[in-house]
């Protein structure tokens, strides 16, 4: 019984780390997709600044 044992052991601790390993790959991509959606969100910030910036520098230029 002991080697039974053993293996019942050993195929608990396996599925434990498989568990653990897809639970981190699962954060892993949860935390590129906050990163990429968080890059999106500050490129389309600058354009905005960007933008709003060349609109009043022309306006300025109107006013000359």
């Amino acid at each position: 019984m002991g080697f039974i044992d053993d293996a019942k052991d050993a195929a608990e601790a396996t599925g434990k780390k498989i568990g653990r390993a897809f639970d981190d790959t699962k954060e892993r991509l949860s935390d590129k997709a906050d990163e990429a959606k968080a890059e999106h969100e500050v490129k389309k910030a600058e354009a905005e600044r960007d933008a709003t910036k060349a609109k009043n520098d022309y306006k300025e230029s109107l006013r000359d």
